[in-house]
């Protein structure tokens, strides 16, 4: 591809009113309204004095400006260029938007957790967010995470240096998918760079579980890694109805257990270079699973103990240390071991090996908002930072109902891409007749998936005229 005229006859004007960059916006900002964005925000919000009026323009504002790609106070500039005011009304000014988060208090954060909760219920009403196959006994899995958010010098509040080693904010999330869906985020919490990662985890898994029952009727299975095996963690859990499947610490308790497990109980599984024998029907594979009976907690009174199964996966320590004398288990292999409860008869060992291994989604999600709202955290204050971090998962879910409503094609599609095929498409506004009607680049190549989501969400084109 090149320049089809030289530089001298080429020139730039903005000077055309009925022009936007982000056409997508209409068909997802009606997606937002009838999943009830703005009575939510409105209803459930209280932010005092003038900077909490009209919060739910104020919140769709926020949301918007992230779907089309903002991610600093600043970037909401771009809801208010062009013909924009012909299509929405209500875009406030990037100013007036950072005096309405600066204004929040921890409370006004947990009111903004409400409305995203209920609105990702809405959304789900519109769009097959949570998918199963109805009859069939699949589970929907809860993944709990953390991640440190990145921030730069001493004016962010709560700004510290935790697990990573990196100077920033620590987000914790919880996401719910299926085999079938991409996952959605059911629960987050902003808290200081520095707390440890279980922190608070069993009040976001208690809320996770609550939103989750609204989404679909199966059995929740909460996964997740060592940091959040505790006894508060995963009573959380059991008390919500789900079962867990978490990765344990390597302790004395553990690796007595798993010096019990015979030779003959080891079945090897699909792992790396593994190879599948047609004739045995069986995997050639130097990774291995067997388990074991394990009672976690037993230094809790027998009310608080969890009864389960431990199960554990080992592959040869091809780097093992230096020692002078015979070689021990733990230095012939390395183990990797959980806990869950689920029922063998739902899954045998195999299958809850690879179910667990299924975790690492969730550092999808990590990395998607990272590349998108989350990409700074805006604010000097934390709780204004707090409500930033509701405001992108917002976003997101719906970011991902859109991609959803248009088909297969971009269900499991990251957000720069929905961005890229739906959101970010160029139109002419032009008025006629009291109707609006929005010209799109001639030849676009997901011109399907975005009349599909238009459709969708503004109703079917009206008929032709004679």
């Amino acid at each position: 591809m090149q320049l089809c005229h030289t530089s001298r006859a080429t020139s730039a004007v903005f000077d055309d009113p009925n022009l936007v960059s982000s056409a997508g916006l209409v068909p997802v900002l009606a997606l937002a309204r009838t999943a009830g964005l703005h009575e939510l925000a409105q209803r459930h919000l209280s932010v005092p004095s003038d900077k909490g009026a009209n919060a739910g323009l104020k919140v769709t504002s926020l949301v918007a400006g992230m779907t089309a790609g903002a991610d600093s106070i600043d970037d909401m500039a771009l809801l208010r260029h062009g013909g924009m005011g012909k299509v929405f009304a209500g875009a406030y000014a990037p100013s007036t938007l950072g005096s309405f988060l600066r204004a929040f208090t921890f409370g006004h954060v947990r009111q903004l957790d409400a409305v995203a909760a209920r609105f990702l219920t809405g959304l789900a009403a519109q769009a097959p967010l949570v998918v199963s196959t109805p009859g069939s006994a699949e589970r929907v899995m809860l993944d709990i995470d953390d991640t440190i958010i990145e921030v730069h010098g001493y004016a962010k509040q709560g700004s510290g240096y935790g697990y990573s080693g990196v100077r920033g904010l620590n987000a914790l999330l919880a996401t719910v998918s299926t085999s079938q869906s991409a996952p959605v985020v059911v629960a987050q919490r902003l808290r200081k760079g520095s707390c440890g990662s279980p922190r608070g985890a069993a009040r976001l898994i208690a809320d996770a579980l609550n939103t989750v029952k609204s989404l679909s009727s199966a059995t929740p299975l909460v996964r997740a890694d060592s940091a959040f095996y505790g006894q508060a963690a995963v009573r959380a859990a059991i008390r919500g109805g789900a079962d867990v499947s978490i990765t344990v610490r390597m302790d004395p308790k553990v690796k007595a257990a798993i010096a019990t497990i015979g030779d003959d109980a080891w079945t090897p599984i699909e792992y790396t270079d593994a190879v599948f024998d047609e004739q045995t029907q069986t995997w050639v594979s130097r990774a291995e699973v067997a388990e074991i009976a394990f009672t976690a907690f037993t230094s809790k009174k027998k009310t608080e103990q969890v009864p389960g199964r431990l199960v554990v996966r080992r592959i040869p320590d091809l780097n093992p240390k230096s020692n002078h004398g015979q070689e021990t288990l733990f230095d012939t292999w390395r183990f990797h071991a959980f806990f869950t409860t689920t029922d063998p008869v739902l899954a045998d060992t195999v299958a809850a090996d690879k179910t667990h291994r299924g975790h690492a989604i969730i550092e999808q999600v990590h990395a998607d908002l990272k590349h998108a709202a989350l990409a700074h955290l805006p604010s000097g204050k934390f709780t204004a930072n707090a409500a930033w971090l509701v405001l992108a998962v917002m976003a997101f879910n719906l970011t991902r109902a859109a991609a959803t409503v248009t088909g297969p094609g971009l269900a499991k599609a990251t957000t720069a891409t929905i961005r890229r095929k739906l959101i970010a498409v160029p139109a002419r506004v032009a008025s006629s007749a009291r109707r609006v009607t929005l010209h799109l680049p001639a030849h676009w190549p997901w011109e399907s998936a975005w009349s599909d989501l238009f459709n969708r969400a503004c109703g079917p084109p009206p008929a032709p005229t004679t």
